[in-house]
C-alpha cells in the first residue's frame, strides 16, 4: 500500500496524535495535542499533487487536455454549472469535498455553461447541475440535479472501485488494523492519526487510535479522545466497542489489581475476599465460567463468608447472563451438586 497517502510514517498528525514510536512500534505512548514532528503538506493527495490539481475550472479550448487526456490517468468528473443556478451552488461544494476525500483517485473539472456552452450542448445537457464522469477519454456515467453528500460519495466509490487508491481511507484502516493486531501499535497509530488529520472525527480512525492508546496502557488519553467525538458519531459500532472496553477497565480498576489479588490467593487459599473480587473481575472480562467457579469455590470452603455473599452473587450473575447461557447451565449444575450432595 505504498501509494496510499494515509500510510504515512511521519512523526506527527496534528492534534490527534504524534510520534508513537518508530516502525517497530516500541516507542512511548502518543501525546494528543503535541506539535507534529513531520510535515504533511499536500496530505490526502498523491505524491507531487497539490490540492488545486484535483479541482479546476476549464474552458472549451482546454477541455481536451483537462478532461479527455486526464481521464486516461484517473476518472474525471465534469460539473456543468452556471452562476444563476441555485442547485449548482448546493452541489459544487459537495463535489469538491468528496473529490478531496477521494485523495487523487478522481478529479473534478468545472465548466460554466454560460461562458462555454458548446461542450454541454454536444453532451445533450438540458438542465443543470449536470455531472458527467469520463474514463479513458469517454463519458461513462453521470447524474443531474443536486445529490446529497452520501450519494455523491457512493457515485465516486462506484466509479473508482477496483482502481488503485479507489478507497484510500478504507485501505488505510485495514492496514492500520492489521498492524495493531500484529502488536505494532506505533505504526498503526501513525496511520490512524494521518486519517484523522485529513478527516477529523472519523469514527473508525478515532476508535483505532484509542485502541493504540489502550495497547500502551494509556487509558486516560484513550478516554479523552473518545470524549471529543461529536454526539452524532458516538453510536458508531467501532466507538461503542472502545467505550465498552474503557468501562470494563474502570470496573476492574475499582476492584483492585488482579495480579495482586491472585498473589494474595496463592499465598492463602482461604482469602475469600480476594477470590470474590477475582470472580467479579472475571465476570467483567466476560470470563463467566471462571467467575462462577471462583464463587462456587468460596461456597465450598465457607458458606458463611460475608452472609452467604458468594451464593447471592452467583444468583445475580445467573439473572444477568440468562437461563439459557451455557455458563449459567453449567454453574447451576455445580451449585445443585454442592448444595444437595
Amino acid at each position: 500500500m505504498n501509494d496510499n497517502p494515509y500510510n504515512n510514517s511521519q512523526g506527527g498528525f496534528g492534534q490527534q496524535t504524534v510520534g508513537f514510536g518508530g516502525a517497530g512500534g516500541s516507542g512511548a505512548a502518543p501525546r494528543a495535542g503535541q506539535p507534529a514532528a513531520g510535515g504533511l503538506e499536500g496530505f490526502g493527495q498523491p505524491a507531487g499533487s497539490a490540492a488545486g490539481d484535483l479541482i479546476k475550472d476549464t474552458t472549451t479550448a482546454n477541455f481536451t487536455a483537462d478532461v479527455i487526456q486526464e481521464s486516461r490517468h484517473q476518472p474525471v468528473l465534469v460539473d456543468f454549472w452556471a452562476p444563476w443556478c441555485g442547485p449548482c451552488k448546493q452541489l459544487t461544494p459537495i463535489l469538491e469535498k468528496a473529490v478531496q476525500a477521494a485523495a487523487g483517485s478522481v478529479k473534478l473539472v468545472k465548466m460554466n455553461i454560460d461562458q462555454h456552452p458548446s461542450i454541454a450542448g454536444q453532451l445533450g445537457v438540458q438542465s443543470i447541475p449536470a455531472v458527467f464522469a469520463f474514463v479513458n477519454g469517454q463519458p461513462v456515467d453521470g447524474f443531474m440535479g443536486a445529490l446529497p453528500e452520501s450519494e455523491v460519495k457512493a457515485f465516486i466509490g462506484r466509479l473508482t472501485a477496483g482502481q488503485p487508491g479507489g478507497d484510500p481511507i478504507g485501505e488505510a484502516l485495514q492496514e492500520a488494523s492489521a498492524l495493531l493486531d500484529a502488536g505494532d501499535a506505533g505504526s498503526a497509530a501513525q496511520i490512524f492519526g494521518a486519517i484523522l488529520q485529513h478527516e477529523p472525527g472519523h469514527p473508525a480512525a478515532t476508535a483505532g487510535l484509542a485502541e493504540c492508546y489502550l495497547k500502551t496502557g494509556d487509558s486516560e488519553r484513550a478516554k479523552a479522545l473518545i470524549d471529543q467525538v461529536p454526539a452524532d458519531k458516538a453510536e458508531d459500532p467501532a466507538l461503542t466497542a472502545v467505550v465498552a472496553k474503557l468501562k470494563l477497565m474502570e470496573e476492574i480498576a475499582e476492584l483492585g489489581d488482579p495480579v495482586q489479588l491472585q498473589a494474595r490467593l496463592d499465598a492463602n487459599a482461604d482469602d475469600h475476599r480476594a477470590r470474590f473480587d477475582l470472580a467479579l473481575i472475571a465476570n467483567a472480562r466476560g470470563e463467566r465460567q471462571i467467575a462462577a467457579d471462583q464463587l462456587l469455590e468460596i461456597m465450598r470452603r465457607d458458606r458463611s463468608f460475608d452472609d452467604d455473599a458468594a451464593r447471592l452473587k452467583l444468583l445475580d450473575l445467573f439473572a444477568a447472563w440468562g437461563a439459557a447461557d451455557p455458563a449459567t447451565k453449567e454453574a447451576r449444575r455445580k451449585l445443585s451438586s454442592l448444595l444437595f450432595s
